[in-house]
């Protein structure tokens, strides 16, 4: 089996790989029972080699790993980089550069939302993968030659992916369009949770600051909780729980108890004297310390046909370009465009989305643009020429 599994072993593969223009990289890890990702495994592969590294080997020093994917010559080729990435943060505290994401790079050239990497092999190699390993436990030892065999896939069949889509992202000029979508993935902070910062992600559905300032509090709470024990944060307390804790901001013991999805051990216990805390800590915040609601404004009534035309366009570009819709614009985005025109903040209305689509959903909605049907295809008319 292609396994490495000591340090010297690894420090010579990855000093061959470090004479290369790039290399794929992805992982297998264990998350279902912690809050951090348990990396198990981790697969490299060269122009003409490729390797299983068994991170949890006894004695097994990851630091010519680590170096690699410090070492700015050689480019990291992942698919869907994100959890792939958060663990090297998490190991390092530095994302892998420079970075190529081959799911991102597929929207960019036509391969649709979120295209899976089954599908690349597929439409690109001309290859079917065996996923019986899929759900495997790759914490168990000793990995079966399957499993091996299995996770190597994931990178053997990337190398031909990474230059397909490298031709053709040079070949229609779109290489800075995908360097402005890995923006996001090579910060740090893409990675990094601030837990004032969680309560943003529960749907609480409320104006008041008070609920808000509560709900922040203790989701805080739950967070550090969570990372302390490294446990899935919904194991500490459940999100609804939290809200209801936020609406109804139980003063004692006894009001805690009444909590939904809270029993009287944990209301009784650690828990529950650390959440009447974190409650009593935002309570005595002042008003003007309160955390605010998200902002939203208020569409003017009757955009929806407008709304209706923009998505048609953006349809047309789409599939004229040859782009992921999603990478162009939402709905929301629309709706920004059809209420403010030019002055919304939306990325469609920048750089090169601006070029593709804005100039034009702009155009459309000041009646400058046209759109009819030709056909089965959809035509579009610049009246102001």
């Amino acid at each position: 089996m292609e396994l490495i599994t000591d340090t010297e072993t690894l420090a010579a593969f990855c000093d061959r790989l470090s004479s290369e223009s790039f290399v794929t990289v992805d992982t297998e890890f264990m998350r279902e029972k912690t809050y951090w990702p348990k990396l198990c495994l981790v697969q490299l592969g060269g122009s003409d080699d490729a390797r299983c590294v068994d991170v949890l080997a006894n004695g097994i020093d990851l630091q010519p790993l680590f170096d690699l994917m410090a070492n700015e010559d050689v480019l990291k080729v992942f698919h869907a980089a994100r959890q792939d990435v958060e663990i090297f943060v998490k190991l390092t505290g530095k994302t892998p550069v420079p970075m190529f994401d081959s799911q991102v790079a597929a929207m960019v050239c036509g391969f649709g939302e979120s295209v899976g990497y089954e599908t690349l092999v597929n439409n690109i190699c001309r290859e079917s993968l065996d996923k019986g390993s899929r759900f495997t436990d790759w914490s168990k030892r000793p990995l079966t030659e399957r499993q091996v065999t299995y996770a190597l896939g994931d990178v053997t069949y990337l190398r031909e992916i990474y230059q397909f889509l490298k031709d053709k992202l040079d070949d229609n000029n779109r290489a800075v369009w995908l360097e402005e979508e890995m923006a996001a993935l090579t910060s740090t902070d893409t990675y990094i949770v601030d837990p004032n910062m969680v309560w943003k992600r529960l749907k609480a559905r409320t104006k008041s600051t008070k609920v808000l300032a509560v709900l922040r509090e203790v989701a805080a709470w739950r967070e550090r909780e969570a990372q302390r024990k490294d446990m899935p944060r919904n194991r500490v307390i459940r999100d609804d729980a939290i809200i209801d804790i936020a609406h109804q901001s139980p003063k004692d013991t006894h009001a805690l108890e009444r909590v939904r999805g809270l029993n009287k051990s944990i209301a009784n216990g650690r828990y529950g004297k650390e959440i009447l805390e974190a409650i009593q800590q935002a309570l005595s915040l002042d008003p003007s310390e309160h955390p605010k609601p998200p902002a939203k404004k208020d569409l003017p009534k009757g955009l929806g046909p407008v709304v209706d035309l923009l998505k048609v366009l953006l349809k047309y570009k789409s599939e004229n370009f040859d782009v992921a819709q999603k990478l162009i614009a939402n709905v929301s985005d629309l709706e920004q465009v059809a209420a403010y025109g030019d002055g919304a903040d939306v990325a469609c209305l920048k750089g090169w989305r601006r070029e593709m689509f804005g100039e034009d959903a702009l155009k459309l909605k000041a009646g400058g643009l046209a759109l009819a049907v030709n056909g089965k295809n959809i035509k579009v008319i610049d009246l102001d020429s």
